[in-house]
């Protein structure tokens, strides 16, 4: 037999409920000019809803590439664009997860970046080699899900693009597609890496680049150590940050090189230069969240903490201190308290449990819960009391 359902009352109409067939007009009934006003709103309607139910994605997302961008909601590059043509500074900031993406939203950064130097702060390697696209993928998507305000630029990880523009295009798809980023950044100005960045500009991708100090490539440079130190060596970053942006490329990243070799290129090129250890006469800055926080004091991180970083914050110690703090509560039983013990069982189905234990043979167990039924009361009383 099959059960029968009561009827459900009709719901409230909503911008996006289906009107029933007796609330659409006829069109010899448009004579009623209340009735047609009442067919048009439910037309309306139904148009909404084929519209919402024609797509498998969220309402505010066009595709999967990068998100839906408003002048007053989200930094773009028009929005970049207009601070470098006024002269202001442009501030940028990495993230690699949800929480320091929050934190780079809420204060107003206009550039989060995505670095690959989540393979130093955040997977404790040495270098940045070792991070594969699938990870900086997903650091991308959490950065992305936390970050609604800033310009989003997802490194492309060493490995990833210098095989040939094919892979490099296939790899900065990903990052917008998969990663949910706006842009994307690469390293380095050899003629390859030149011909890949104006490959994924031509793929309608926005690149940034980055000259100087490039640490995807210590094994070339011998290590993490300055560019344009020496004459010709400062002429190559100049010359290398123009090719870059011949590519097409909306800014490019100076790291390490000193104060006027950055002020000659930022001077040169007709966009903006973001410099991390280059001195003040960049367009912007840069600077590595950890970093900048002073979350990590392990010596590990002291070895790689780069000499021009200034921390405008110690919160590793204050990291350290709390959880110092929660071990010693822990051992000496003072954390969870009362106000820390939430949820309550009333002293009848306490009695009712205790029963139904020892009809199980729990004996014991009747026995710890008792005592812990006297024990949160006593210690509720007291702090109650003492309040």
């Amino acid at each position: 037999m099959y059960t029968v359902f009561p009827r459900r009352e009709k719901p409230q109409e909503s911008a996006y409920s289906i009107p029933e067939p007796d609330a659409i007009i006829e069109p010899q009934n448009y004579k009623n000019s209340e009735a047609a006003a009442k067919n048009s709103n439910a037309m309306r309607g139904l148009r909404q809803l084929a519209r919402r139910l024609l797509s498998n994605v969220p309402e505010n997302t066009v595709y999967g590439g990068p998100k839906q961008q408003s002048p007053s909601q989200r930094v773009t590059l028009a929005n970049l664009r207009q601070k470098h043509a006024r002269g202001e500074p442009i501030s940028m900031v990495t993230a690699y997860d949800y929480p320091s993406a929050v934190h780079v939203d809420q204060a107003g950064i206009d550039i989060c970046l995505v670095g690959d130097s989540a393979a130093m702060v955040v997977h404790g390697h040495d270098t940045t080699l070792p991070v594969t696209l699938d990870l900086m993928l997903s650091h991308c998507q959490a950065v992305a899900r936390g970050a609604t305000r800033p310009l989003l630029v997802g490194d492309l990880p060493f490995g990833s693009y210098e095989s040939s523009s094919n892979q490099a295009v296939d790899s900065a798809v990903r990052v917008l597609k998969e990663g949910g980023m706006d842009a994307i950044k690469l390293e380095g100005g050899a003629p390859s890496r030149i011909s890949a960045a104006g490959a994924i500009v031509e793929a309608g991708i926005a690149v940034m680049g980055h000259v100087g100090l490039t640490p995807q490539a210590i094994s070339v440079l011998g290590g993490f150590r300055p560019q344009g130190k020496n004459i010709s060596s400062a002429v190559k970053v100049v010359e290398t940050a123009l090719a870059l942006q011949e590519a097409g490329c909306f800014s490019v990243v100076l790291e390490c090189v000193p104060a006027p070799v950055a002020a000659a290129a930022t001077s040169a090129l007709q966009i903006p230069t973001i410099g991390i250890g280059a001195g003040p006469f960049c367009s912007g800055q840069v600077l590595v969240y950890h970093d900048l926080l002073g979350m990590l004091q392990h010596p590990h991180h002291a070895k790689v903490t780069p000499k021009f970083c200034k921390q405008y914050a110690r919160v590793g110690d204050v990291i350290n201190k709390a959880l110092l703090e929660y071990k010693q509560e822990v051992e000496s039983k003072t954390f969870p308290g009362p106000s820390h013990t939430p949820y309550k069982i009333t002293a009848k189905d306490v009695d009712g449990f205790l029963k139904e234990l020892q009809r199980l043979g729990l004996n014991d167990a009747a026995t710890a819960a008792a005592e812990a039924a006297e024990n949160i009361e006593s210690s509720s009383k007291q702090s109650s009391g003492s309040g």
